[in-house]
Order: C-alpha cells, then sequence, then structure tokens
C-alpha cells in the first residue's frame, strides 16, 4: 500500500506539472478552473488503489477456462492471466484445464520475479500445468500478415530480429536478447519513440498535400500500430507524447515544450494503465526520455556533441536500476548506442516497409540486421561494471548526486556546491560499503544445498552448489550479490545435491581454491577445477586455514563411520571476530561427538534437516541461535519433525528454505 501511494503522490507532481499540455488544447477554461488537474490525480488516486482480481476466489482448485493465447497470455471473458505451460503453447484459441496459482517471487538474489512481471502487465493469476481441451489456430490477421512479410526469402536470425523490433515479439531471437542486454542495447528491443517517430514522420512527409490534416493522419497510423504491436508501456508513452505533439500542430499552437508533455504522458498513462507503474518497462522509459529531454535542455549541445551526449543523457537515470536488476552495466554502451541506434533506424524503416508487402527489399534488411546482430554481438563482450543489488540508499544518493548535477547545468546551482553534494553522495556511499559485516545466504536450490559466506566487504566463500539444475540458479544470486569472483569453493562430500551445481559456478565465475574432504573422488567438479588450473586442497580433521581476516577450521570425522560418504561430510566452522557460523553439511549423529564445544552464532543443520542429523550433542556443544535449513519438495519427509522440536527445544530458531526461500543472515562484529 505504501508503494501505491508513492506512485500515487507522484502521478500527483506530474499532473501539476504538466496536464495542460494534453487538455489545455480543448479544455482551457476548464484547466484555468483546474478541473483537469483534479480529475487527473482522482483518477491516479483510484486506478492505483482499486486493482480488480478477478481469480481471487479461485486460487488453488482447477478450472476450466476458454480464450484467445498470445505470448502465453490467456485472454478471457473474466481477464487476463498467464498460462505456465513447458514446451509453451503456440497462440490460438483454447480451452483449457488447470490449476490457477498467485504468481510467484524471487526464491534467491537474482531470481525471476514472476510476480513484479506479471504485475507489471495487469495480471494476478498464472494457470499451471494446464491440459489443452481444444485447439484452433489464431486467423493470420494484420498481425500474421505482417510477421509472414518479415519472415519471407528472410534469414532465421534477421526475421527474428525484425519481429522482435517491429512486433515486440522476441520469442523468436531466444538467447539473442540477452546479447543485445550484454552490449547496452536492450532498448532497441522495446518498441518506442523511435518507431512512431519513423511512422508518423513519414506519413507526415507522404500526405503532405493535406496540410495540418497530415497530423490527424499521423495519429490514426500510430494508433493503428499501437494496436497491431500491443501497448507496452514504452510505446504508450511514445504515443501520448505524439499525441500531444500531433495535437499542438493539427491546432496551430507551435511545439509544445517536452519538459511539460513528458510528466503530463505519465500522468496520464497511469490513469490509463494503472499496472505500468509495477513494470520495469515503464520506468526505464520515461526516466530515458527525461534524461534526454531535461538533460539537452540543460546542456544545449548541437552536431556531434549532440551524438556523443544523447546515448550518455539517455543511459545516466538508468544506472541504478540497470545495475540492480541486471547486475552489471556495460562500459561501452554509449559507444554502442552511437553506432547501433542508427543502424537500427534503418533496420526498421526496411523491416516496416519489407512488413507492409515490399518482399524485394530482404536483401537491403539482411545486411543491416547481420550489421546490427554483428555490432550487438561485438559490443556483449566488451567490459562490464559489476554490481550487486542497491538498496534505496543508494538511489536516494545517486539521483541526490544526478540532480545535483542537472541543476549546476541549468545555472540554478554553483558547481562547486553541486560538486560538493556528489562528492558527500559518493564518500555516503563509500561509508556505507565499507562497514564490515559477516553475511551468511542459505541459498533456496531445492533438496540440496548451498551456502554463501562472505565478509562484506572481504573475501567470500561457497559450500556446496546444490544439485546439476540449480548451478545457473546460484551463479545468478552469486552475481546479484555483487560476487565477479569467488575466492573458495568447498565441496563437503560428493553428493549430486551437493557438488552438482558447482560445475556451473566453477565455468562462470573465477574460484581462488576448491577444498574438499581427503576421500572426494575424482568426479566431474574437480576434473572440471583441474582444466582451469584451480587449485584443489584436501582438509582433513583438525585443520585450519585463514581467508583474509576470516578463519576455517575443519571437522570431518578422521575415520570412515558406517553411514558412508555422508559420515565422511567436511563441517566447516568460520570464524570472525568473535562471530562463529557452522556448517555440517550431511554429518550424522554418529559423528557429532568430534564437534568442537563452543557456541555458533548460526547452524546449518545436517543433511536438510534429516532425522539423523542435527542432534542433541551438535545442538549442545555448539548452542546455536539460528539453525538454517536447506530443504526443498522431497519424498523422505525433510526436515524431520523430531529435528526441528530437537532444534526449538534447544533454543535456536529454524529457518527453511522451503517456507521462505533463500535465507540471509547478518552478523556484526
Amino acid at each position: 500500500m505504501i508503494a501505491l501511494w508513492a506512485f500515487a503522490l507522484g502521478a500527483l507532481l506530474a499532473a501539476l506539472w504538466g496536464t495542460k499540455a494534453f487538455f489545455g488544447l480543448l479544455l482551457f477554461p476548464f484547466w484555468r478552473r483546474g478541473g483537469p488537474f483534479v480529475l487527473g490525480v482522482l483518477g491516479v488516486l483510484l486506478s492505483l488503489t482499486l486493482h480488480p482480481d478477478p481469480w481471487g476466489p479461485d486460487l488453488g482448485r482447477a478450472l476450466t477456462l476458454s480464450g484467445r493465447l498470445e505470448k502465453g497470455f490467456l485472454h478471457t471473458s473474466r481477464g487476463l492471466l498467464y498460462v505456465h505451460a513447458y514446451p509453451p503453447l503456440l497462440d490460438g484459441h483454447y480451452r483449457l484445464m488447470g490449476v490457477l496459482r498467485r504468481p510467484r517471487r524471487p526464491r534467491n538474489p537474482g531470481g525471476f520475479d514472476e510476480a513484479g512481471w506479471l504485475k507489471g502487465q495487469g495480471v494476478f493469476a498464472v494457470l499451471e500445468r494446464p491440459k489443452v481441451l481444444a485447439y484452433r489456430p489464431l486467423e493470420p490477421g494484420a498481425r500474421g500478415w505482417v510477421r509472414a512479410h518479415l519472415r519471407a526469402n528472410q534469414s532465421s536470425e534477421v526475421s527474428a530480429l525484425a519481429e522482435a523490433l517491429v512486433l515486440g515479439d522476441r520469442r523468436p531471437l531466444g538467447t539473442r536478447v540477452r546479447v543485445f542486454r550484454d552490449a547496452g542495447l536492450a532498448h532497441l528491443m522495446a518498441l518506442s519513440g523511435l518507431h512512431l517517430g519513423l511512422l508518423a514522420g513519414a506519413v507526415i512527409w507522404a500526405f503532405g498535400f493535406l496540410g495540418r490534416g497530415r497530423y490527424l493522419l499521423a495519429l490514426l497510423a500510430a494508433l493503428g500500430y499501437l494496436g497491431l504491436a500491443g501497448a507496452s508501456p514504452s510505446l504508450v508513452r511514445a504515443f501520448l507524447m505524439l499525441l500531444a505533439w500531433s495535437g499542438f500542430a493539427l491546432f496551430g499552437k507551435g511545439r509544445p515544450d517536452p519538459r511539460r508533455v513528458l510528466p503530463a504522458a505519465f500522468g496520464l498513462q497511469l490513469v490509463l494503465f494503472p499496472h505500468s507503474a509495477y513494470s520495469l518497462g515503464f520506468w526505464l522509459s520515461y526516466l530515458a526520455v527525461a534524461g534526454l529531454v531535461f538533460g539537452l535542455s540543460a546542456l544545449r549541445v548541437r552536431g556531434l556533441g549532440l551524438a556523443l551526449a544523447t546515448p550518455i543523457l539517455a543511459t545516466l537515470p538508468l544506472v541504478p536500476i540497470l545495475l540492480d536488476r541486471f547486475h552489471q552495466l556495460p562500459l561501452g554502451s554509449a559507444l554502442a548506442n552511437l553506432v547501433a541506434v542508427p543502424l537500427a533506424g534503418v533496420f526498421l524503416a526496411l523491416a516496416f516497409l519489407k512488413g507492409l508487402g515490399l518482399v524485394f527489399l530482404a536483401p537491403a534488411l539482411e545486411a543491416v540486421g547481420q550489421g546490427l546482430l554483428f555490432v550487438a554481438g561485438f559490443f556483449s563482450a566488451g567490459p562490464k561494471l559489476p554490481w550487486g543489488v542497491i538498496g534505496p540508499g543508494g538511489y536516494l544518493l545517486y539521483y541526490a548526486a544526478l540532480l545535483a548535477l542537472f541543476f549546476a547545468a541549468r545555472g540554478r546551482l554553483a558547481w562547486p556546491r553541486a560538486l560538493l553534494l556528489v562528492a558527500l553522495s559518493g564518500l555516503f556511499s563509500l561509508a556505507a560499503s565499507r562497514v564490515p559485516l559477516l553475511e551468511v545466504w542459505q541459498l533456496d536450490v531445492g533438496e540440496g544445498h548451498a551456502t554463501l559466506v562472505r565478509l562484506d566487504p572481504g573475501p567470500s566463500l561457497l559450500i556446496d552448489a546444490g544439485p546439476d539444475w540449480a548451478g545457473p540458479r546460484v551463479v545468478r544470486a552469486l552475481k546479484a550479490l555483487g560476487l565477479s569472483q569467488l575466492d573458495l569453493l568447498v565441496l563437503t562430500h560428493p553428493d549430486r545435491d551437493h557438488t552438482g551445481g558447482a560445475l556451473a559456478v566453477l565455468r562462470a565465475l573465477p574460484v581462488g581454491r576448491v577444498l574438499t574432504n581427503p576421500a572426494h573422488p575424482e568426479d566431474a567438479a574437480l576434473r572440471t577445477a583441474r582444466l582451469l588450473d584451480i587449485p584443489i586442497l584436501r582438509a582433513g580433521y583438525g585443520d585450519r586455514a585463514r581467508l583474509g581476516s576470516l578463519w576455517l577450521f575443519f571437522w570431518n570425522p578422521p575415520e570412515p563411520l558406517p553411514e558412508g560418504d555422508n559420515a565422511r561430510s567436511l563441517v566447516t566452522e568460520v570464524v570472525w571476530e568473535n562471530r562463529r557460523v557452522v556448517v555440517l553439511g550431511d554429518l550424522p549423529t554418529s559423528g557429532e561427538g568430534l564437534l568442537p564445544e563452543r557456541p555458533a552464532d548460526v547452524l546449518v543443520a545436517s543433511h536438510h534437516g534429516a532425522k539423523n542429523g542435527t542432534g542433541p550433542v551438535a545442538l549442545t556443544r555448539l548452542r546455536p541461535r539460528l539453525a538454517l535449513i536447506g530443504v526443498g519438495k522431497n519424498s523422505f519427509g525433510h526436515p524431520d519433525r523430531a529435528t526441528l522440536r530437537r532444534i526449538l527445544l534447544h533454543g535456536a530458531r529454524p529457518l527453511r528454505t522451503d517456507l521462505l526461500g533463500a535465507v540471509r543472515v547478518r552478523l556484526a562484529p
């Protein structure tokens, strides 16, 4: 609710600043009495606080639904929902039976936020495991007709790029979308002002003989394209700004001030599409254009300076969001945009014409498309600034510094004071990042184990990496936490639910050393480490090592116990200042007598909370305050009720990944 009212306040300010640009044309007397302002504010407040959810009563129930499926979204008479199916269902008319559930929040740092993504599109429910009862393909229609022409006589990669840029359908591009993102060119995939500008400009030029009527025709063409490609947030923003510009031209009012049009479009879009407030594309689109509109008005550059400043000004307001969401910033993105944006404009113009039926343009479209793909691939391999999740304080400090620079460029703030504010923001940010904390993450890898222990700032170690399928999940989590390298990877024992994900970690991040117990066989994880020239260490009972200011102690049983590999599991104790973290791996109760008798702040329970682990001996000797349990859906009964009772009786609080997702614990000195 706080977020909703924050959006409402932003919309109120937008309406206060710029609503005249839209309503002043036909309702100027009404505007002078404040009518549009009042209506705009009331509309925003109502639309943001009244989100209709037609699916609430049916969550968890099996339903049979009929509707039109496009891009994974089922349009029904009751409302819109997302269909989760693998492999994805083809577009068409369906009758489906499945179970409704709420969209999921991310389970780990860097995980996919299904709930946030769907909320930004006004979707509140997911149809899980659908069974197809009836199917009828979609009629070709205008969209199918354009798609067919884009694909005609074209290579698969260029036709996929054309479909993404013209129709907004990125699915045929597959992993190439990531290439554009890594090059800092992800905005080319968003339908926006470039598209409508080309379309409207072509119509105005071609129908110049109509006089002012050509502006109305341009608006109608833009509206038709909006219906063809879909009302994405960035395209709606571009249409609203075009509406203001064309409206002023149509009525002979000159050119509207874009500094007023932009906030007016912001407020009006929230009234028309309230769910846009939760869309990442909405904020990226408005912030990028705001950087251009206000930045260029402050700098007043021309010619080559304008060409160089444009990508920089469009990127500056996006930096914290890009770092927070994608955890890296391509350092060559400004140069990449300088080359790619003009190329994309030519490609888009050719694709528009070919989509309208001029198939003979296929060779030209192929050449330009291959050039654009080459540019994206070239710059995607360039250097990147890695970063982790950014908190509210980080956003506040960054935008405070950016606003100080803007007001200085506008002459409203002396440059020495502006630079002082920028320096203070940087100092506060550095000071906050230099306060040392011992951070423990029990990652959610299902029925597996992965514990990250790191000193922030300082060294980091990952104890196990979960099963094979969870490897990419672990890598995303590490990158989301700002780790560009890993100092130590500990493999407690060779069970696949502990070591399977290690292959992905070793291939994705530089790892300083791999450490395991003396009996660990030469499995795939160790073979991969040797191929990558990563030193492999073996630790026995009572061994210790130092990792920066962290001390590591190892307590695996020196003699084989009857439980097999689990009994040889490497127990890792991490000590920093007066803080202790103990990770038991899969140690059975028969080996707990070898554990040191000293209190631990955090204990990572043995074997996913199994009955034969984390027994009274370990709990008595370690006296933990928190017990982290890495567990997922399983048929073994983990975590065992008796184990949970033991943990509670010994005064510890159990925290389970199957209920909470990834668990984070921060320990001060």
